[in-house]
């Protein structure tokens, strides 16, 4: 028997938050980002879900955009970080890739580059982060360079990532955007600066293009509740069972160390899932799992692989129980405050052994 752990991928949600993110820009173009193999979820075969949707799609690096070349993804692939090293631009000449420029080495080899034809680039403006990109006056005399190199380059982009836009407090948000309004009319560029908190509260910055991330996988990315009338759906159901259950006097240890004991005559199941697998050794006490349906909490420390929850007062578990680690019915982001980390973390962090499990309606396409 099959070690019972496993990540459950509904791609019919995924379509469902894709065609959120869509609606509420309906004058952009949703470009959907499957970097960090879809955000733990896996990249070819979510994009795979997406083909009919989303007109094209972004990644982190050469290495990824290849994996959904062979994967059988034909729609124009964004390198978030451009190249790394000067001889890729013959890989995104080959694949028909388009790409940031973030930097002036990246440029010069852009411009030393000989292409068969015009290479689609997206230039970062620095607004305010401080990550990558090149500021405002730096923008402006990078941006007329590449224009003027119609050889090299062609259909030229303004790109930029703001670092505020999931807080309630707009004022970081809001100088950044001026910044890119700035620069925006003065050389009448196309913009692409709505991440997944942009696109679901800032219609200001909705661009020719978007970029929603983590909302396409069913995670909050804002720091408050999203807006009435809107609702995300789990795309990652972390699925698994108990595999053993032990009847513990008041006082008791469990775990490692001994962090957390028995208040009172005790069960304490055990799930067969740990950091091993992916799941955050910092979970506190507390943090709830759902077992049989029914919210449970997490005593002791997380094992490689095993953790233990509470489950006294739900008399019916036993081995065999099914538990919900975070997804349908226990949201990733409630999972990740008790880890005090973030739900990209624990989504992208599931590690490679946790069989990834596949569902859609025969009927959801286009």
């Amino acid at each position: 028997m099959a070690r019972p752990l496993r990540a459950e991928i509904d791609l019919d949600a995924l379509r469902h938050n894709y065609r959120l993110a869509a609606s509420l820009a309906p004058g952009s173009r949703s470009m959907a980002v499957v970097k960090a193999d879809a955000y733990g979820h896996g990249a070819v075969a979510c994009a795979g879900a997406l083909a009919a949707l989303a007109p094209a799609f972004a990644v982190a690096s050469i290495e990824e955009a290849v994996t959904l070349r062979e994967g059988g993804i034909d729609q124009p692939i964004l390198l978030l970080e451009g190249i790394f090293e000067a001889h890729e631009l013959e890989t995104v000449e080959a694949l028909g890739l388009w790409q940031v420029i973030h930097s002036d080495w990246q440029l010069e080899a852009l411009l030393a580059y000989e292409p068969r034809q015009p290479l689609t680039v997206w230039l970062k403006l620095d607004s305010g982060m401080h990550r990558l990109g090149f500021p405002p006056a730096a923008f402006i005399a990078r941006w007329e360079r590449l224009r003027q190199a119609r050889d090299k380059t062609c259909d030229l982009h303004l790109i930029s990532h703001f670092a505020s836009a999931d807080l309630d407090d707009a004022t970081a948000f809001n100088a950044q955007h001026e910044v890119v309004e700035h620069v925006r009319q003065q050389l009448g560029a196309p913009i692409c600066v709505a991440n997944s908190p942009a696109t679901l509260v800032k219609p200001q910055a909705h661009g020719a293009w978007n970029r929603p991330g983590i909302m396409l996988y069913g995670s909050n990315p804002l720091e408050g509740d999203l807006p009435a009338g809107l609702t995300l759906q789990p795309v990652m159901t972390l699925r698994s069972r108990l595999i053993a259950v032990q009847t513990l006097d008041a006082g008791q240890p469990v775990g490692y160390g001994g962090r957390w004991r028995t208040p009172r005559r005790s069960r304490i199941g055990v799930v067969a899932a740990g950091y091993g697998d992916g799941y955050d050794r910092h979970a506190m006490d507390g943090t709830p799992v759902l077992v049989d349906g029914q919210r449970c909490a997490i005593t002791g420390r997380v094992s490689m692989d095993m953790l233990t929850v509470d489950i006294s007062h739900v008399p019916e578990a036993d081995v065999g129980s099914e538990v919900v680690l975070w997804g349908k019915g226990l949201a990733v982001d409630e999972v990740a405050r008790h880890c005090d980390t973030i739900g990209y973390t624990l989504l992208t962090g599931v590690l490679p052994r946790v069989p990834r499990v596949y569902s859609r309606s025969p009927k959801s396409d286009g």
